[in-house]
C-alpha cells in the first residue's frame, strides 16, 4: 500500500470543489508517483471536451487523448477533470486549447514524456486535429495508438 503521506497536500478530493471559471483560475494538483523508477504510460481520455470559438462564441467540441510517462509526479485526476471543464466558457482556437493543455500538464509534472491529441469535431465542414508532444518517447515503454480514427462523415 502506498504511503498515505503523499496524498496530504491534495485539496480537491473528498468534498465539494467549485468549478473554476477559466483555465487560468483552475488548479492542477499533483501527487508523488509511488512507482517512480518504473517507466509506464498513463492515459486520460476526454471524449466530450468543450471550449468556445473566440470570435463567434459558438461551442467547439473535441475528443482529447493525453498520454504521459511519469517521472516523479502524477496528475490528480479530479483536478484534471476540473481543469478541462474550465474550458467550457473559454474562447480559444483549437490549436491553442490543445497545446496549452499539454504544456500546462508538462510544466506541472515534468514527465519523462507527454503527448496530447486533440481530435476536433467539424464546424464549417472541416475537422481539425492538433498534436503536441514533449519529445521522443522513451524506448521500452508500451504506448498504444491513440485509437481515434480520422473523421469520415457519412458514408
Amino acid at each position: 500500500m502506498a504511503n498515505q503521506d503523499i496524498y496530504q497536500n491534495l485539496t480537491m478530493l473528498g468534498g465539494d470543489t467549485k468549478q473554476p471559471s477559466s483555465p487560468e483560475e483552475a488548479v492542477l494538483e499533483r501527487v508523488q508517483n509511488p512507482q517512480a523508477g518504473t517507466d509506464y504510460c498513463v492515459r486520460f481520455v476526454a471524449p466530450e471536451f468543450t471550449s468556445l470559438c473566440p470570435i463567434t462564441g459558438q461551442p467547439d467540441f473535441a475528443h482529447l487523448v493525453i498520454d504521459y510517462i511519469p517521472d516523479g509526479w502524477l496528475v490528480e485526476s479530479k483536478s484534471l477533470k476540473l481543469f478541462l471543464t474550465s474550458f467550457r466558457n473559454h474562447g480559444a482556437f483549437h490549436e491553442d486549447c490543445t497545446v496549452s493543455i499539454g504544456k500546462r500538464i508538462a510544466d506541472l509534472l515534468a514527465p519523462k514524456w507527454l503527448r496530447i491529441g486533440g481530435y476536433w469535431y467539424p464546424r464549417g465542414g472541416i475537422p481539425i486535429d492538433v498534436f503536441y508532444q514533449t519529445g521522443p518517447a522513451p524506448a521500452g515503454v508500451w504506448i498504444p495508438d491513440q485509437g481515434v480514427p480520422p473523421y469520415r462523415g457519412r458514408g
